[in-house]
């Protein structure tokens, strides 16, 4: 499968958004782990129509406008990962929830570290907002852009719910 990509700037640094033909398959950062989200060939196309409407739709987050995307989703991964990541599309904008709450809402309450795993390989960031779970003590955990950019995005979110 080719894949195209287009990099925008954003309150929390550059942003490298990849789409398939079928959606918006990842949200990179700049100095992502190229390890993290595995993808196959990659080509610059800035006007790629799913690319145009996710930079469209994070500028407006940015700027606390929007509050639900809608820009179609190419997840790829695992059966585990996927109900996961489509978890993480049900956290409420400005709401958190933890490891163990998205374990036990798929159906696997004693897969908290598993679910983190997920979470740690969710390609679609901001948009499947892993940026919304946290520690079950409240503390914010591991994040792919780092924990200045979750927190960043949750401030974000806390002011304009």
């Amino acid at each position: 499968m080719a894949y195209s990509r287009k990099i925008i700037a954003s309150p929390v640094g550059a942003l490298t958004l990849v789409a398939s033909d079928k959606g918006l398959a990842a949200i990179l950062w700049h100095d992502d782990d190229p390890g993290r989200v595995r993808l196959g060939p990659v080509s610059d196309a800035a006007d790629h129509p799913v690319l145009e409407e996710a930079a469209r739709q994070l500028a407006a987050y940015f700027e606390g406008k929007l509050k639900v995307f809608s820009v179609p989703l190419d997840f790829r991964g695992s059966e585990f990962q996927r109900a996961v990541w489509g978890a993480l599309l049900t956290i409420p904008f400005g709401e958190t929830r933890s490891y163990g709450e998205i374990a036990s809402q798929i159906g696997k309450p004693s897969a908290s570290r598993a679910v983190g795993a997920a979470n740690g390989r969710n390609p679609i960031s901001i948009i499947a907002p892993c940026h919304r779970v946290i520690g079950s003590t409240g503390k914010l955990t591991g994040f792919a852009g780092g924990l200045a950019a979750k927190q960043h995005l949750l401030d974000l979110e806390a002011k304009a719910a």
